[in-house]
C-alpha cells in the first residue's frame, strides 16, 4: 500500500508539473503589448503555464514542436483589460435602496461571483471594486484567485469610507466620527487585507478626520480613491493627497472651476507625487439618452450570466421605463459638460483611468467598459492607444502590479485578450472579444 501511494503520487506530481508546463503559442496577430510604441505584426507569443515566455515575432521568435498553437491571425492581441471603477455588489437595478434591503443574502455566493465572471467574459481580467461589505469582497476576490470560481481579478476597497453613512447602508458604508475613529476604521480594513481605501463625501468631515484617513491608509501602503463630484471634494482630496479621483463631477456645471485647475496643475506639475490619476466613469452618463431611446443593450442577455431568472426579472422590472428613472433626470443637461471637463483634465496633465462604475442603473458588467473605451475615441477624440494604454498599462502600475500584468511582457502572467480586426481603428470591437486568456487559462 505505501509503494502504490508513493507511485500515486509521483504520477499525480508528474502530470500536473506537464499540464502546468505545456506551451501556448498565439501565432499571426497583431500585438499591442501596453506599452504605447507601434504594433508588432505577425506576432508570436509564448505562454508556459500561467506567464508569458516570450514575445516577438514569426520571423524571430521559433514555435516549439510541441506548443498549442492557437492562431491569432487577423487579430489585434492586447493585454487583458482593467475596469478601475466597478461595483460588483450591484447590477444594474434601478432600485438602489430595495436593492441594498433584497439582496445582502445573495452578494457573496450569486451576485458578486455573477458581476466578476461577467467582466472577465467581456475581456476584463481585473477590477478594481470599490463599495461593498467588507467580508463579501474579501471572500469573492480570495476565491477567484484560488481559482474556485471564474472572474476577474479584484482589487477590493470593502465599505466606502465617508462622514456618515446612509440610512441602511451601514454594512458597507462606515462613517467616521473624529480622527482616532477614522483612523481605526482603516487600519481595521488594512487588517482585513483591502487592496485601496474608498472616500466619499469628504467635503462633509472635518479636514482632521480627512488627514487620519488618508494618513493611516498610506501608512498602511494603501493608495486612496476619492470621489470628485464636489469642486470642495476635489480641493480637499488634493490638499490631503489622495492618489485618484472618481468621476467627472460638478453636475450640469459646465466646467471646473479655474482655482480648482490651478491645484490640479500644481499638483501634475510635482512629479515627485507621481502622475495624477483621474478616473471620469463619463459613459454611464453620456449613452443614458441613447440607451433610453434604443433597449437592444437592455435586452442583450450577457448581463444574465450567472444570475437567478428570479434576479434577472426583478432587474429587468426595475427598468422597464428608462425615461423615468430618477437617477438620470439630469443627465441631459450633464452629458455635454463631460467632454469639456475631460479636455481640462487631459490640458492639465492629468494621466486617465478606464472605469465605468460599473454595476449603476442599466450599465452592466458585460457591457461597460467598451462603452467607456468607445466614448472615449469616438465621441471625445482620444488617442485610441491612449484609451487602451489607460485600461492596461496605468492601471497595472497605479494598482502596484506591474511587474506581474497590464503588459504583454516576458515574465508576466498571460492576461491576453484578442478581437478580429483592427482595434486601433475600430475600438467598439472590444464589444465581442474573440479570445480570452487569464493566467495561462483560454476562457474564450
Amino acid at each position: 500500500m505505501r509503494a502504490y501511494l508513493v507511485f500515486f503520487l509521483i504520477s499525480f506530481s508528474l502530470t500536473v508539473n506537464a499540464q502546468q508546463g505545456k506551451i501556448k503559442a498565439l501565432v499571426g496577430g497583431t500585438l499591442i503589448d501596453g506599452f504605447g510604441s507601434d504594433p508588432i505584426k505577425n506576432s508570436v507569443i509564448l505562454i508556459e503555464g500561467d506567464r508569458i515566455k516570450a514575445v516577438g515575432t514569426i520571423e524571430t521568435l521559433p514555435v516549439p514542436a510541441n506548443a498549442e498553437v492557437i492562431s491569432t491571425e487577423g487579430m489585434s492581441v492586447l493585454p487583458g483589460l482593467w475596469d478601475m471603477h466597478v461595483h460588483t455588489m450591484i447590477n444594474g437595478h434601478a432600485d438602489y435602496t430595495y436593492w441594498d434591503k433584497t439582496y445582502p443574502p445573495l452578494f457573496k455566493d450569486v451576485i458578486m461571483p455573477s458581476s466578476a465572471h461577467q467582466l472577465l467574459m467581456a475581456g476584463v481580467t481585473s477590477a478594481r471594486d470599490l463599495g461593498a461589505p467588507l467580508e463579501e469582497s474579501i471572500a469573492v476576490r480570495d476565491a477567484i484567485n484560488n481559482g474556485e470560481i471564474p472572474g476577474a481579478t479584484l482589487y477590493v476597497s470593502g465599505p466606502f469610507i465617508q462622514k456618515k453613512p446612509y440610512p441602511g447602508t451601514e454594512d458597507f458604508r462606515w462613517g467616521v466620527n473624529g480622527p482616532e475613529d477614522g483612523r481605526r476604521k482603516i487600519k481595521k480594513l488594512a487588517k482585513a487585507g483591502v487592496d485601496v481605501i474608498k472616500l466619499i463625501d469628504q467635503d462633509q468631515m472635518t479636514m482632521e478626520e480627512l488627514r487620519a484617513v488618508v494618513d493611516e491608509a498610506h501608512n498602511n501602503n494603501l493608495k486612496v480613491v476619492a470621489h470628485g463630484h464636489r469642486p470642495e471634494e476635489i480641493r480637499r482630496g488634493l490638499t490631503v493627497g489622495a492618489d485618484c479621483f472618481e468621476h467627472t463631477g460638478l453636475s450640469s456645471s459646465p466646467r471646473y472651476p479655474d482655482d480648482v485647475m490651478t491645484m490640479i496643475k500644481e499638483r501634475t506639475a510635482d512629479m515627485s507625487q507621481g502622475p495624477l490619476f483621474w478616473c471620469p466613469t463619463v459613459e454611464g452618463l453620456y449613452n443614458y439618452e441613447y440607451v433610453r431611446d434604443n433597449r437592444e443593450k437592455l435586452d442583450n442577455d450577457s448581463w444574465h450570466r450567472g444570475l437567478p431568472d428570479t434576479v434577472i426579472t426583478d432587474i429587468k422590472n426595475s427598468i422597464a421605463h428608462p425615461d423615468r428613472l430618477p437617477y438620470f433626470q439630469l443627465t441631459p443637461s450633464r452629458k455635454p459638460t463631460l467632454k469639456t471637463k475631460i479636455q481640462q483634465l487631459l490640458d492639465a496633465g492629468v494621466v486617465l483611468l478606464v472605469g465605468t462604475d460599473s454595476g449603476i442603473p442599466m450599465k452592466f458588467h458585460s457591457q461597460s467598459t467598451w462603452n467607456e473605451l468607445d466614448v472615449w475615441v469616438n465621441e471625445f477624440g482620444i488617442d485610441p492607444m491612449y484609451a487602451i494604454r489607460g485600461a492596461t498599462y496605468w492601471p497595472a502600475l497605479w494598482m502596484g502590479v506591474a511587474d506581474e500584468v497590464g503588459t504583454v511582457t516576458p515574465g508576466k502572467y498571460a492576461d491576453i485578450i484578442a478581437v478580429k480586426g483592427d482595434v486601433l481603428r475600430y475600438i467598439s470591437l472590444l464589444q465581442d472579444v474573440d479570445m480570452i486568456i487569464k493566467h495561462g487559462k483560454q476562457y474564450k
